[in-house]
């Protein structure tokens, strides 16, 4: 029995002297959870994550001024490399076949080329050739409409008058009074009605770019002939205005001013 007490005493008290540990525990662990926390909320700092934002803000602005700066430069390049590759595969294998590898030889062979068949083409031989191979080449059924197309682009450039598909610069009143449009004059027609005879412009007005647009038959007296060239009026289309220059001037001082509305 005796014993007994001992032991129940000597358990109390162990239990006695146990539970402070425990409570001193939990407080050395809630101790230690508070300076995590604190540390937590010290490691925000507003101006730093400010900071952050615009240093990265920067950065992509930077990047895609970069962008903007090199891409036209990589699409010169290569298109430009592209050419001349293409440009001297017409004759480089020919050279190859002779043993003369050179780059470049091609390219400056076919520029040669193509300087001399404009020359032949002035004459009346070369014409005539011309003519004949156009005459082929408009029998056959699907390659004639790619010739056509073609033809008509290259001759809206053209430095012959006499082909050239535009012929001059024209800017007329479209769609209403006080709007204007950049278009280009292709050629002129006759009206006739019971007051007399009427010169009429067709003006060639594009849309989208310069393959794809809008014709207009317009009196010669309201049409505006700016003091441009067609090559000018054809870079000012293709560049969306981006190159024209600040003060146009009319080449005619008698154009009368129009009274038609457009709709």
């Amino acid at each position: 029995m005796g014993d007994d007490k001992c032991e129940s005493s000597m358990g109390s008290r162990d239990r006695e002297l146990l539970m402070p540990v425990a409570d001193g525990e939990e407080d050395a662990e809630a101790s230690l959870l508070k300076p995590s926390s604190s540390s937590s909320s010290s490691s925000y700092h507003p101006g730093r994550e400010a900071f952050y934002k615009v240093l990265r803000s920067w950065a992509s602005k930077k990047f895609m001024s970069g962008c903007v700066i090199l891409f036209p430069l990589a699409i010169t390049f290569y298109i430009t490399w592209w050419f001349i590759h293409f440009v001297d595969g017409f004759f480089s294998p020919i050279f190859a076949q002779l043993g003369i590898n050179i780059f470049g030889l091609g390219f400056a062979t076919s520029l040669v080329f193509i300087f001399l068949v404009g020359v032949s083409v002035s004459s009346w031989m070369g014409a005539s050739v011309l003519g004949f191979g156009e005459w082929i080449i408009k029998r056959m059924p699907l390659v004639k409409h790619i010739y056509s197309a073609s033809k008509q682009i290259s001759a809206a450039i053209s430095p012959d008058r006499n082909t050239q598909a535009f012929k001059e610069v024209a800017i007329i009143r479209h769609p209403r009074m006080g709007e204007y449009a950049f278009g280009f004059i292709t050629s002129s027609v006759a009206l006739q009605n019971d007051v007399g005879e009427e010169e009429l412009f067709c003006v060639y007005v594009p849309t989208n770019h310069l393959y794809i647009g809008d014709i207009f038959l317009i009196n010669s007296r309201d049409v505006i002939r700016p003091n441009l060239s067609v090559r000018e009026g054809i870079v000012i289309a293709v560049d969306l205005g981006k190159t024209i220059v600040q003060l146009i001037i009319s080449l005619r001082d008698d154009v009368a001013s129009s009274n038609t509305e457009y709709t």
